[in-house]
């Protein structure tokens, strides 16, 4: 960590007027937790400058100036999906099912082999909740992706689509996740955790799988030994107490079991959903989002800001507010965002676009596999 860095925290800190925030800043800095009132703190009153000073802190602290990104290719079997949630721009219902798509194993095994060749290192397959895609059929699909790339990392299903597909198969989340990881999943992304707050879940998603539903996935997934992300959907209707509160949900269950690798926060997006009315946070709310992030997480060993929903300009600023990481080259590969209408229409980007963007944000560019081992340092 260069002294800069941390003399521009300490100096920030020190001439700090707030006594609040003065004094979450000295605990910041000599590495003591905050508790969730000092988080709720942080977002009434921390500016900018303040929040962004002690991420980057914490983020060069701990990485350097290292900014992570890996080659992948996500799936997205179907878009049909039996749940309701405002949110969503991307699912359709399944009595109208003829509106959205629904790919077939030969389908999505003909996506894999287009990558044959190519230095991709995971596939990434998530998608909606479809009755007929059930976890017999995900366990043979994942069998036949290892026995044509053995070597290509299988991340997949959110706790969401997981918790459907345990329900119908009548199997407990650990057996279930035991038969997939037989299969070959490795890793379970982040997605479906949205908010955790009770009432807020209720008003934006309410019949999808609860919070501690959703822990309890997570927290089996690591009792097996695979490792998972985790995500927060901020910007709509929820307090900032709501946003610590689930944060706080996360931390502690990270401290049970160390298996998340990567907190990522999801920016709301209000086009063609039924929550439209509601105007979209600025872009200093959502620096300061992960800015609160890197600091409150202090167990997360990542924070990754998801380039195609920020947008590239967005995603390199976040580079100076805890992020170390902006995902991976996608290619065009998932509509989860752009149809909510995202920044990025089309998010496919080549490994040099990846690296050029980061050196632009004054970074060093290193390419990792989905566990965060270095691949390559640019």
């Amino acid at each position: 960590m260069t002294k800069e860095v941390y003399s521009s925290a300490d100096e920030l800190v020190a001439s700090q007027q707030d006594g609040d925030l003065k004094s979450i800043g000295e605990k910041v800095l000599s590495a003591q937790r905050i508790t969730p009132e000092e988080g709720v703190v942080l977002f009434e009153k921390g500016s900018l400058g303040f929040v962004g000073a002690l991420a980057n802190y914490l983020r060069e602290k701990k990485l350097g100036n290292k900014a992570y990104f890996n080659r992948n290719f996500h799936i997205e079997p179907t878009n049909v999906c039996i749940f309701t949630c405002d949110f969503c721009a991307y699912s359709r219902r399944y009595k109208h099912r003829e509106e959205g798509w629904e790919l077939s194993e030969e389908q999505m095994m003909h996506i894999v082999k287009s990558y044959d060749g190519q230095p991709v290192t995971e596939v990434h397959i998530v998608g909606g909740v479809h009755p007929k895609l059930n976890l017999p059929f995900f366990i043979e699909l994942i069998k036949k992706i290892k026995a044509h790339r053995p070597e290509l990392h299988i991340k997949g299903y959110t706790a969401v689509e997981l918790d459907y597909m345990f329900r119908k198969a009548k199997v407990t989340p650990e057996e279930g996740l035991k038969l997939l990881q037989d299969a070959g999943l490795q890793s379970l992304p982040g997605g479906g955790a949205e908010i955790f707050n009770k009432e807020v879940r209720n008003k934006i998603c309410a019949d999808k799988v609860d919070a501690e539903g959703w822990l309890n996935i997570h927290r089996a997934a690591h009792n097996l030994g695979m490792h998972s992300n985790a995500t927060i959907l901020y910007g709509h209707i929820e307090s900032f107490a709501d946003r610590i509160e689930h944060m706080d949900m996360l931390r502690q269950l990270q401290d049970e079991t160390r298996g998340f690798n990567t907190f990522i926060p999801l920016k709301f997006r209000n086009q063609n959903n039924d929550m439209s009315h509601i105007p979209e946070v600025s872009v200093i709310e959502d620096m300061r989002m992960y800015a609160i992030s890197k600091i409150y997480l202090d167990n997360f060993p990542h924070l990754k800001a998801y380039w195609p929903m920020l947008g590239r300009q967005n995603a390199q600023l976040a580079l100076s507010f805890g992020v170390d990481d902006l995902d991976g080259t996608i290619d065009d590969t998932t509509k989860i965002y752009s149809m909510a209408g995202s920044e990025e229409q089309n998010p496919s980007m080549s490994t040099e676009d990846l690296v050029n963007m980061i050196r632009q944000a004054g970074r060093q560019p290193v390419e990792r596999d989905t566990l965060y081992n270095e691949i390559k340092v640019y």
